[in-house]
């Protein structure tokens, strides 16, 4: 099978510098990834889709796959238009693209428009699908057959190319509406600050000696938790330098038994009952003996405290019950996905006294915060009017 022609494809780094010199003169540009990470830690980017608005519209402008497996294309150019300030680079659902861009580039594109948190913003429900967002805007709907293709694979099919390009040309009117709709609702500034962290680099930079805080335990023992970070940043360690998933090493349930156990020798290895056989030798095991022995070294005053501390509140469910309420009336008058505004989580915090939670900063604070603050005081009470919930002063 050989590659079609016709595929507006770039295979060389002449190809794709002369498309970027040509997006560094429009506005904006939509940028979409496909990519694989099923059997690799970091992801593997595979395409790289990108388009333009025209001078006829914003589909009437050109739209390429760039291919980043093709011999001896660099992606330099790609890298410096993501620098350049006077382009704004459309994704829609930008985390897991931006972690490609700043681990393997180095850098992250400004600014930026995330097409989904701007939908959230405006109103189109809780993590807005690009399909629904196609229809619904762009009077568009999408072919989702290729969605879970090998897209290492080479040549691409037509069916492959046709719903990768489709990623990034109806981005362009979809991008164009809900900007619109910002500009006119003057809540551009909201979603300025969700934008802020997608650009944080450090939301994308995973710190082995960390990793321990992602495992779901109810076990607080300071002990057992010492254990519990050695190993888990052993894992990470693992599976960052060879590049594998951190599954391949050992899975969470066997971390945790592990942590409980204490082996201390591949004989108390052997006895375990959910680490897979590789791992009860060789590197790993060596590696496990080691960090359960550190876990064992650390003094107590070293140990980490519980991830988890705000399972232990003393949450008011009245009350928390209340600022449910609360949050479904502030979305709904607002016309914002109230999984934007804030968490249940965060909800429960506020309900026990905390007030470290995003929803009492920035527009959530304004939108939501506030009041919810003013209800947990008894400064204010909620009213049922027909069909809507109204915040009375007391």
């Amino acid at each position: 099978m050989t590659q079609d022609s016709s595929l507006p494809l770039i295979t060389t780094t002449a190809a794709l510098t002369a498309f970027c010199a040509q997006a560094a003169d429009a506005p904006y540009v939509t940028i979409d990834t496909e990519f694989l990470r099923e059997r690799t830690y970091y992801a593997k980017l595979c395409l790289l889709q990108m388009a333009l608005p025209g001078a006829d519209g914003p589909t009437s402008g050109p739209a390429v796959l760039v291919d980043p497996l093709a011999e001896g294309l660099d992606l330099a150019p790609f890298y410096a238009l993501m620098r350049d300030e006077a382009v704004v680079k459309v994704l829609h659902a930008a985390r897991q693209d931006l972690e490609i861009f700043c681990i393997e580039g180095g850098t992250l594109p400004r600014p930026l428009f995330d097409t989904q948190v701007a939908a959230m913003v405006c109103g189109f429900g809780d993590q807005a699908g690009y399909e629904t967002l196609a229809r619904k805007l762009a009077r568009a709907n999408i072919d989702k057959s290729s969605r879970f293709t090998d897209w290492s694979r080479r040549p691409l099919s037509d069916a492959q190319a046709k719903y990768a390009l489709a990623d990034v040309t109806h981005l362009r009117v979809i991008y164009e509406k809900l900007a619109a709709m910002l500009q006119e609702t003057g809540r551009a500034p909201w979603l300025d600050e969700e934008i802020a962290v997608l650009l944080d680099p450090e939301t994308y930079i995973i710190r082995p000696e960390d990793a321990w805080k992602r495992v779901k335990t109810r076990n607080d023992s300071g002990k057992f938790l010492a254990i519990l970070r050695e190993l888990a940043a052993f894992r990470e360690e693992h599976a960052q330098t060879r590049n594998i998933p951190r599954g391949r090493v050992f899975k969470d349930d066997a971390l945790l038994e592990l942590a409980a156990l204490k082996p201390r020798s591949t004989d108390d290895l052997g006895r375990t009952r959910l680490l897979l056989r590789e791992a009860r030798r060789g590197d790993i095991a060596d590696g496990i003996l080691a960090a359960v022995a550190r876990g064992l070294d650390c003094a107590p005053e070293n140990h980490p405290k519980a991830s988890g501390a705000r399972d232990n509140l003393q949450v008011n469910p009245a009350l928390a019950d209340l600022l449910r309420v609360l949050l479904k009336a502030k979305s709904d008058n607002e016309g914002v996905a109230a999984k934007l505004i804030a968490s249940s989580a965060d909800l429960d915090g506020i309900a026990a006294g905390l007030r470290d939670a995003p929803a009492l900063r920035g527009w959530r604070a304004d939108v939501f915060g506030q009041d919810a603050l003013r209800l947990c005081a008894g400064e204010v009470a909620l009213a049922a009017k027909g069909e809507r919930v109204e915040v009375i002063t007391l």
